[in-house]
C-alpha cells in the first residue's frame, strides 16, 4: 500500500506544481492516473490474493476510493468553492489510495488549506476584508428575500488547492511510513 501512497504523493506533487504555476490541474494527469490506479489495484489484488476474487476486491476498493474521495469535493465544486481539477485530483488520489488512506489525504489537505489560506490572505493584506465578506456571505441567507443582496464576484476569494493536496498526500505517506 505504501507504493500507492508514494505514487499518490508524486501525482499530487506534479498537480501542485502545475496548479501553482498555471492555476489549472491538467486532465492528462488526473484522468490518466485514475484508470491506471484502478487496474494496478486489480493486478496487485490478483497477485496477492491469488485469484479473481482478490483482483475484483482490488478493483472494487479502488473504485470505492474514487467515490468516497470525490463526494465532498464534488459538493464543494457545485457550490463554487473549488475547481474541477481539484475534484479530479482527489478522484485520482482516491483510486490510488483506496477509501481510508484517500480520505486521510483529503482530510490533511483541507486542514493544510485551512491554515495556508488565512496566512496567504494576511500576507496579501486582505484578511480583514475577506473576514468581513465572509460575514456578509453567512448573514445573507438569513435576511428577508427583499433585503438579500447579490454577491458580487469580487467578494469571492480563490485559492489554489493543489499545493495543499500535495502536502496532505506527503503527510499521509509520512504517517504510514514504517520508521525504524
Amino acid at each position: 500500500m505504501l507504493y500507492f501512497l508514494i505514487a499518490a504523493a508524486l501525482v499530487a506533487a506534479v498537480g501542485a506544481l502545475i496548479d501553482f504555476r498555471t492555476g489549472h490541474i491538467p486532465n492528462w494527469l488526473t484522468l490518466g492516473t485514475l484508470p491506471v490506479a484502478v487496474l494496478a489495484h486489480g493486478i496487485v489484488g490478483w497477485r496477492i490474493a491469488g485469484g479473481v476474487n482478490g483482483g475484483l476486491s482490488g478493483l472494487g476498493f479502488s473504485l470505492a476510493g474514487v467515490a468516497m474521495c470525490t463526494a465532498v469535493p464534488l459538493f464543494m465544486y457545485f457550490r463554487g468553492a473549488i475547481g474541477g481539477g481539484d475534484v479530479k485530483l482527489f478522484a485520482a488520489i482516491g483510486a490510488l489510495c483506496q477509501p481510508l488512506a484517500g480520505l486521510e489525504v483529503e482530510t490533511y489537505s483541507f486542514l493544510v488549506a485551512a491554515v495556508i489560506a488565512p496566512a496567504k490572505l494576511a500576507y496579501d493584506g486582505r484578511l480583514l476584508q475577506t473576514l468581513g465578506r465572509t460575514l456578509a456571505l453567512v448573514v445573507n441567507p438569513f435576511r428577508k428575500k427583499e433585503r438579500r443582496s447579490a454577491i458580487p464576484a469580487e467578494m469571492m476569494t480563490w485559492f489554489r488547492l493543489g499545493p495543499a493536496i500535495f502536502i496532505g498526500a506527503a503527510a499521509t505517506v509520512l504517517m504510514h511510513w514504517d520508521w525504524p
